[in-house]
């Protein structure tokens, strides 16, 4: 063997060895980073605060494990992590404090409602009451305007489980207090996980299998449709989503 030779077979054992060596440091920067977005997310900042939940991410397969306070925190924490870059798989084993309450139960239906409402941006969900008895629907608080106030109705009705609904929102001059998050800056995977729950407890569009993906705030769906009135829905719930600042739908209709 030549000196020549040698040389090449040397330097190529120590790229070898180069990569070999930095594989795992890429994978635990990239884990440090899903780990990081998840907690800096919007959804884990606003709406999953009080839970104790813990992320651990290893070569993008990221496992959930903790106490949530609502059934639909486990969803929405799923959905989130497996929005973020880098993320293969997501396992969650959240678990739910307390006993969780009974399918088609008021306190079932009463959570799906509060959680539909929180996503949208033309409700204000904090200063909105929800309340459940006999899978009817009564609301009260403020709303910003008349048209707002309609829409909580809409929204609500349209949840699984609801028969009807009560709305005794009072209607208020909006203030800077009472403002949406409408055009607020929301990380992607935060409004990835929002529209596709909103889409999900909506009666009228739970059977969709749509695809979301978000860049910069556009939404796009993917997907099927019955109909061009049940796209054209789907694009409608999706566009109030807290963070959305555009939607295209490029839903085929059956």
């Amino acid at each position: 063997m030549n000196i020549k030779t040698t040389y090449s077979a040397v330097l190529m054992m120590s790229v070898v060895a180069l990569l070999v060596t930095s594989m795992p440091v890429y994978a635990s920067e990239m884990d440090d980073r899903i780990e990081l977005s998840a907690r800096k997310s919007h959804v884990f900042k606003t709406y999953l605060n009080g839970d104790d939940i813990k992320i651990q991410s290893k070569n993008g397969a990221v496992t959930l494990t903790g106490t949530v306070s609502e059934e639909s925190h486990k969803l929405l924490a799923h959905e989130t992590v497996a929005s973020l870059p880098g993320v293969k798989s997501v396992d969650n084993r959240l678990e739910l404090k307390g006993t969780p309450p009974a399918e088609n139960s008021d306190a079932w239906i009463g959570a799906k409602v509060k959680a539909t409402l929180s996503f949208h941006q033309s409700v204000n969900a904090s200063k909105t009451e929800v309340d459940v008895k006999d899978g009817i629907v009564t609301l009260r608080g403020e709303a910003a305007t008349q048209a707002r106030k309609e829409l909580a109705t809409e929204y609500a009705k349209d949840v699984e489980g609801v028969k009807d609904v009560n709305n005794e929102m009072t209607v208020s001059m909006p203030s800077e207090t009472t403002k949406t998050t409408m055009g607020e800056d929301i990380d992607d995977a935060s409004t990835t996980a929002q529209v596709k729950i909103s889409l999900l407890y909506h009666r009228s569009t739970s059977a969709l299998n749509t695809k979301v993906e978000t860049n910069k705030g556009v939404v796009t769906l993917y997907g099927k449709a019955k109909n061009a009135a049940e796209k054209g829905l789907a694009t409608k719930l999706a566009n109030d989503i807290n963070g959305v600042k555009s939607v295209t739908n490029r839903m085929t209709v059956e």
